[in-house]
């Protein structure tokens, strides 16, 4: 009998891991509720979970934080999208659809926080290996990746961090406004901006980084994730950081990028070098 369960036990998760594979799976975040509101019960925080095929697999995964300024998400080039190449490489990915915070700090990092949580809770379901769980996001979706990079502990914690065009700091002076004032409301006080300047949160533990952006990006300004290098160069921890001459802001995975084959060379030899 113990053996009859075995192998269907072994056959529902071939089943189940062919099924992520090829079409990706919703799963709520919250089922039974999130712990802390945002004020809008309509707004649910959702995964959607892609697994490379078994044979390809690698044992890591991503957590994908698209941008959006913490007002809206830009899910398909700075989420979905990003699948397909992560799978090639045997990479599974989790693309987050977070709940926006509405002046309410800790909604997004705790979204973000359990993602992390339920890729290690399903790691031998899913093949991964619990200590190659990393994190990546674009924009505002950089800004919440490198606040679980920085401050995120026990299986909430990132091996590595991918950050495209970042939002690092809440200074007023170096920030994406729009990003603050979602995040932290416009009056936010100046001990809240300290603490979700990321640049300042950066310690010896702090993963692995691989930082990318264009010099002519005016919508969030290059000092954010040239900053958050510095800080990682001056606390020893390992770090690439990839300056484009042009592209502004936004761009992605789109191919309309001019640098993109550089870029996903870069990242791909940056993900095979550890």
């Amino acid at each position: 009998m113990n053996k009859v369960k075995s192998l269907v036990s072994a056959l529902l998760l071939a089943v189940s891991s062919t099924a992520f594979a090829q079409k990706g799976t919703e799963l709520l975040l919250w089922p039974d509720g999130a712990p802390t509101s945002n004020g809008d019960p309509t707004d649910t925080a959702k995964v959607f979970v892609s697994l490379p095929k078994a044979d390809r697999a690698t044992g890591r995964c991503i957590v994908i934080c698209p941008g959006g300024g913490y007002s809206h998400l830009a899910m398909n080039h700075e989420g979905h999208d990003w699948a397909p190449f992560f799978n090639n490489m045997g990479i599974a990915t989790v693309v987050l659809k977070y709940r926006m915070p509405h002046g309410v700090a800790q909604v997004p990092l705790e979204d973000a926080e359990e993602a992390m949580r339920l890729v290690r809770r399903n790691a031998r379901q899913w093949n991964i290996d619990a200590d190659q769980v990393g994190i990546m996001g674009s924009s505002a979706g950089g800004h919440l990746a490198s606040t679980v990079a920085t401050r995120s502990r026990g299986d909430a914690a990132a091996n590595f961090q991918i950050l495209f065009y970042p939002v690092i700091t809440m200074d007023p002076g170096f920030t994406h406004r729009g990003s603050h004032d979602n995040l932290l409301g416009k009056d936010a006080k100046k001990k809240s901006e300290r603490d979700y300047s990321n640049d300042l949160q950066v310690t010896r533990v702090t993963p692995r980084a691989f930082i990318t952006l264009s010099d002519d990006d005016h919508a969030v300004l290059p000092a954010n994730g040239v900053n958050y290098y510095f800080e990682c160069y001056r606390h020893d921890v390992p770090a690439s950081l990839h300056v484009y001459p042009s592209g502004g802001h936004g761009w992605g995975i789109r191919t309309s990028f001019a640098y993109h084959l550089e870029m996903m060379q870069e990242l791909r030899t940056w993900l095979n070098s550890f």
